[in-house]
């Protein structure tokens, strides 16, 4: 067998073999024994056709076609194996020339991890610097205020809504979708929200048109979209509201003292539950900042380094970010995705290729994760792949449990575990100043 390799574009190789006319030959004698095996023919088994009686019954053109699969298939596998080529897709084969008693030509065309030849990603891990963070008395007065919010007590109030007071309403927009987490009526028109009124966090002018108004009251007003508006189709244009007020109600928030503060957990007193919130939030900053600084080195490693992103990993990813991008409309926003399209006025195509950018990114950081992996021999063993499966099962409900595959649920956890490995190892590069 002669075989040639040739790259294409895109981590893609062409590989050209040509068997010899007696290996081919081999192959349709193998052929027609496969063949018989599923040959009903009346006075013999299955399996014991005569091998002249199969070409007779299937015909030499179907003989020599399951001889040319086999063939390939056996070639493509011998060829990755000695070329040690890792394939992430499906050979796509092309026969050039098939006859019997000939020599056998085709071409195989497949997409493979590509070769990387990565930058001094220990030197450029070394040359990181560990973020610098403070938690200020804003932020936890901030957070403070929240607890005591999420404590507070309600009285309905017949009177109209004033700032300060937490409205309940009901309204609908030509802007589809709610701009809260609370989900919308079964109507999929009309959104219910609620907030303290003042703080509710809408675009300037739309509270300001609801104070005044009282529980039943439904009122119709426009307001003008920021230009720096997430919907780019509305930014600095007047978008009409319906709204109708549900209820208007009086806040009270707890005094915060030591009674207080051990309603909430373990606290003796307010100085305890302060340097909780304290520690908390300093521990969200810490893993922020790791996060980022995570991301700002595997972007300064594939500066540095060279290789070509397979565009079968990247459609895939894209179409991965797409799917779960209409997942969350449908689920967030409780509309079709047809009806989002029509709202933000564009075609699935362009939403779709929106997510290009981000799957190069995905995509890209994948390969140099795996392959700073490969170069310090980072491995996740059995022991610690069950451990970690098992922890996670443990947090389930218990009523998906049953639901989980666990196959899926292995490969992710492992795929995590190995991540998070690699970016020990580079964190463990960085000079201690």
């Amino acid at each position: 067998m002669k075989s040639s390799i040739k790259k294409l574009p895109k981590s893609q190789i062409e590989i050209e073999v040509e068997l010899p006319a007696e290996d081919l030959e081999k192959f349709i004698v193998e052929a027609k024994k496969h063949l018989a095996e599923h040959l009903d023919v009346p006075g013999f088994r299955k399996g014991n056709v005569p091998p002249q009686m199969v070409e007779e019954k299937i015909g030499k053109e179907n003989i020599l076609a399951e001889a040319a699969d086999l063939a390939v298939n056996d070639a493509y596998i011998k060829i990755v194996n000695e070329n040690k080529f890792e394939p992430i897709s499906h050979p796509d084969a092309q026969i050039v020339k098939l006859a019997e008693g000939n020599p056998f030509i085709f071409k195989l065309t497949v997409s493979v991890l590509p070769e990387i030849e990565l930058g001094d990603y220990q030197k450029i891990a070394s040359q990181v610097k560990k973020a610098e963070y403070t938690v200020s008395e804003e932020e936890i007065n901030n957070s403070l205020e929240y607890i005591k919010k999420s404590k507070a007590k309600f009285t309905v109030l017949d009177k109209p809504a004033e700032t300060k007071d937490f409205v309940e309403i009901e309204y609908e927009s030509p802007a589809l979708g709610s701009m809260s987490a609370l989900p919308e009526n079964k109507d999929n028109k009309k959104v219910k929200d609620e907030f303290i009124l003042g703080e509710g966090g809408f675009m300037p002018g739309f509270e300001k048109q609801i104070e005044g108004m009282k529980a039943g009251e439904e009122k119709e007003f426009n307001v003008k979209f920021p230009k720096n508006a997430q919907r780019k189709d509305l930014a600095d244009k007047d978008v009409n509201f319906k709204v109708k007020m549900l209820a208007v109600k009086k806040v009270e928030l707890p005094e915060v003292n030591d009674e207080f503060a051990k309603t909430l957990g373990k606290f003796d007193n307010v100085a305890a539950l302060m340097a909780s919130i304290k520690e908390g939030i300093a521990a969200e900053k810490e893993e922020q900042d790791k996060q980022k600084q995570r991301r700002d080195l595997l972007q300064k490693i594939g500066e540095k380094s060279k290789f070509e992103l397979p565009l079968i990993l990247v459609e895939r990813e894209t179409e991965s970010l797409f799917s779960n991008f209409k997942d969350k409309i449908n689920q967030n926003y409780k509309i079709t995705f047809p009806e989002y399209l029509a709202s933000v006025k564009q075609d699935e195509k362009t939403v779709k290729e929106s997510f290009a950018k981000e799957a190069e990114v995905k995509v890209r950081n994948f390969l140099i994760i795996r392959e700073i992996g490969k170069k310090e021999g980072i491995e996740v063993s059995d022991k610690e792949l069950e451990e970690e499966v098992n922890h996670m099962i443990k947090h389930y409900p218990k009523e998906m449990v049953s639901k989980i595959d666990i196959n899926d649920l292995r490969e992710y956890t492992k795929g995590t575990i190995y991540n998070e490995k690699v970016f020990q190892k580079l964190e463990s590069f960085v000079i201690k100043n």
